[in-house]
């Protein structure tokens, strides 16, 4: 016998949702945008030449948009919740919808649920066996999902909301430090400048007896990474080695990438790199922080200047000796180690945010589990009755 339980039970989220087809008639939206497989909205990547924004559909605050297509390539369903007060633009393909009673279910409550594993290895299971993989509408609106009662919705979404809060708060004050130190370092581009090539010497230690296998290259983003580069044991002898506290540095390509590769070698355990690379660091005889060293190539203005000055060649270079002629500030050790300090506040805070955002996506299953435990002890409870 079929039973009814007062905590809720799983429902078909058709019953639901209900789609929405607003178009761009007016032109008057212009802020386009994609859902990645996060579940997040994110600027389209679309070439937006010649494009017809009239097609477009309109999404609106408390309404969703999904991709329906590739979900059993992706195995999961893009959607997301739409929270902002502006309308914006999604494409004509997305399926836009809306709840269709919030005394019945939250929007929130919903993207909870949109968040979980579970869902979408369903959503995988119920896609169609297409090159695509799609997943069509009315099958997704087969999918059940648990539905309590709107006063235990609440109680879900305030957790996930509050958590989401107090994450967000934290990652703006991140932005007061990132101008705090944009601001000082702007203080000193006029002053105290001296050529780079005053401040450091070159180094030139190779790995002569190959025992350093850990090859590492330098990317546009000024990161050391693995190195791509084919070698052997008997090539490795002519790789240079870089110690904590040392710079690598790539001339080749300035131009091409307008982006100066120059890099700050911390870690403890030395490291080896391209022969075609350099390696320098900062004389023992100046008193210069590597750090804020560092601090001054990730300026943009530095990318910008090393590209104006580089080399018409194909491969549009940088030479060392036209490097070393870039000026630099070079202000009192205590402004040097107060920046740098900011600095380094500021990376840390970085990773604790990641952190925090990472330990927010679990509980997304860890809430709905509360649910269906909830709905399963109903359950449990009502057949005992009868």
């Amino acid at each position: 016998m079929n039973c009814k339980i007062d905590g809720g039970n799983y429902k078909p989220i058709g019953n639901y949702i209900q789609l929405v087809d607003n178009r761009n008639k007016d032109l008057t939206v212009t802020n386009l945008l994609g859902i990645n497989i996060t579940n997040n909205f994110m600027p389209s990547v679309a070439n937006r030449s010649g494009l017809d924004l009239s097609k477009y559909k309109l999404v609106q605050k408390g309404q969703f948009a999904t991709n329906i297509m590739h979900v059993g390539r992706d195995e999961r369903l893009p959607v997301a919740l739409y929270e902002d007060d502006k309308p914006a633009l999604v494409s004509p393909a997305y399926k836009v919808f809306e709840v269709i009673d919030e005394n019945e279910l939250l929007p929130e409550y919903l993207m909870i649920e949109f968040q979980r594993p579970e869902f979408h290895r369903l959503s995988w299971y119920y896609c169609d066996s297409s090159v695509r993989g799609g997943l069509d509408w009315d099958r997704l609106c087969e999918i059940e999902i648990p539905i309590p009662p709107i006063e235990e919705q609440k109680i879900y979404v305030d957790i996930y909301k509050g958590l989401l809060t107090n994450q967000k708060v934290y990652e703006n004050s991140l932005e007061d430090l990132q101008i705090t130190c944009n601001s000082y370092m702007d203080t000193l581009k006029n002053k105290f400048l001296e050529p780079i090539g005053d401040l450091v010497e070159l180094v030139d230690n190779r790995n002569s007896e190959g025992a350093n296998t850990n090859l590492l290259g330098i990317n546009v983003n000024k990161v050391f990474m693995p190195s791509k580069a084919k070698t052997t044991e008997s090539n490795l002898v002519k790789y240079k080695v870089i110690e904590k506290g040392q710079f690598a540095y790539s001339a080749m390509q300035v131009g091409r990438d307008e982006t100066v590769r120059v890099v700050l070698y911390s870690f403890d355990e030395p490291a080896i790199i391209s022969p075609a690379y350099s390696v320098f660091k900062v004389k023992d005889d100046v008193e210069m922080l590597p750090e804020f060293l560092m601090l001054w190539f990730y300026r943009p203005e530095f990318n910008r200047f090393g590209w104006f000055i580089s080399d018409s060649s194909v491969r549009a270079s940088l030479e060392w000796e036209r490097f070393c002629e870039i000026k630099v500030p070079v202000p009192g050790k205590k402004i040097q180690e107060a920046i740098v300090s900011i600095y380094h506040t500021l990376e840390t805070r970085k990773r604790i945010n990641e952190q925090l955002k990472d330990s927010i996506k679990p509980l997304c299953p860890v809430l709905m589990r509360g649910v269906v435990e909830r709905l399963e002890t109903n359950l449990k409870e009502v057949n005992y009755e009868i």
